[in-house]
């Protein structure tokens, strides 16, 4: 069913008086509402964007810059929060069905190349739209008040740009018919990456010529960073958001005790390998190792057991995505580099899908030697699974992008 909305109505302070309020109309004329004004707005006062009805976690961002460049075309206005999360906002006029989903298109492409950026790339493209010299990105955000530091900073921008963890924004006129359809639409071509919001920003003329905005979010799919982790049969994680929204004591020492556990794993962590990210000590029982294929669909799943006292390594990857046949291709293809990995990793069948696995037996890892134990253990088998898989991921991704070209 078609939104309704009533027109604003301007009432005088002795209520003797009232006036409603004529909405502009989009289009190119000087009276009309542009594309590029909304731009303009949205730099300018990046708070008229209602992004906490959307998803909290984006909001209060930093307006970076306008145009910002990449190979699918340039973003209208790129903002980043002071913890590293990038927003993309796209200011459309909404025509036809055909036009909205061609919007979403655009904005998904943008995503996609932006999900191929380090936040070096990043700071390259926002000196070329920005003036000055040095970091701009910093520099915005220290100039709006926020304290920065600037390695974890650059760390955090980096992760979440190959997770492809954004906020994506289209901003446009009367967006009414259709609008639920766009989310299902996102919903079945993007993944579990993504959070999306569909703002309709109606532009209402004051009696002085001044402009009324009255943002609203007409819909909005979010779609948290969920990666599907391998895990083997008969074993289970608990979930982060439970550990972290809980008010149960148990459940949040629990999650205490994990961070420290995977503080301790990677304080002592040395690859052979420099470009490999390394992540953050996880609240999770696992942690994910992410490997070169785009959108962040493939990565090596450390993981650990408490019941049963095992540690493992899991190939993963996003389902719909290159990692996916990344990750198929190498698991066809097992016997010809499975000496290249000196354990005892085998292909095994985790919910339904074949992929390749190690584990080993600890003990009780409660006990500082058990732990110490599987700690070296992990750090070994990690570091060679890297140098095996990480050139294999790779090699493949490349030559499925050579293929679909």
């Amino acid at each position: 069913m078609s939104r309704q909305h009533t027109q604003p109505i301007l009432v005088s302070a002795d209520d003797t008086s009232s006036q409603v309020l004529t909405e502009l109309v989009y289009g190119p004329s000087p009276e009309s509402v542009s594309e590029a004004w909304i731009q303009d707005l949205v730099h300018t006062h990046p708070g008229c964007l209602p992004i906490a009805e959307v998803d909290p976690v984006f909001a209060d961002p930093v307006a970076i810059c306008r145009e910002l460049n990449t190979p699918a075309g340039p973003i209208d206005n790129f903002l980043v929060t002071p913890s590293g999360l990038p927003v993309l906002v796209e200011c459309k006029l909404w025509r036809n069905p055909e036009g909205r989903r061609e919007v979403v298109g655009q904005i998904l492409d943008y995503a996609k190349e932006l999900a191929l950026w380090s936040s070096s790339d990043l700071q390259r493209e926002v000196a070329r739209r920005v003036d000055g010299d040095g970091n701009q990105i910093l520099r915005l955000l220290k100039d709006a008040g926020h304290e920065i530091d600037e390695v974890a900073f650059n760390d955090a921008l980096t992760l979440n740009l190959r997770r492809g963890r954004f906020l994506l924004l289209i901003v446009g006129d009367g967006i009414r018919e259709g609008t639920e359809a766009i989310a299902g639409y996102l919903q079945r071509h993007l993944g579990l990456h993504f959070s999306m919001g569909l703002i309709e920003m109606p532009v209402f003329i004051m009696p002085d010529n001044s402009r009324l905005v009255t943002p609203r979010v007409l819909a909005r799919t979010t779609i948290i960073n969920r990666n599907v982790v391998s895990l083997p049969d008969g074993m289970a994680i608990e979930d982060e958001d439970s550990a972290e929204t809980t008010e149960d004591r148990q459940a949040s020492e629990l999650s205490t005790e994990r961070q420290q556990f995977w503080a301790a794993f990677l304080s002592d962590l040395r690859l052979d390998d420099p470009e490999q990210p390394i992540p953050k000590p996880s609240k999770q029982g696992y942690l994910a190792f992410m490997l070169p294929a785009p959108s962040g669909s493939s990565w090596i799943t450390v993981w650990r057991e408490i019941a049963s006292g095992e540690v493992g390594l899991t190939l993963g990857w996003s389902k719909g995505y290159v990692g996916e046949e990344a990750g198929q291709a190498l698991v066809r293809d097992w016997d010809s580099f499975r000496h290249q990995l000196n354990g005892e990793a085998k292909i095994t069948e985790i919910r339904g899908r074949e992929t390749i696995t190690e584990r080993f037996a600890a003990g009780d890892l409660s006990q500082t030697e058990n732990r110490e134990a599987a700690f070296a253990w992990l750090r070994d088998r990690l570091n060679d699974w890297v140098n095996v898989i990480r050139p294999e991921v790779r090699s493949l991704v490349a030559e499925l992008r050579t293929q679909s070209d």
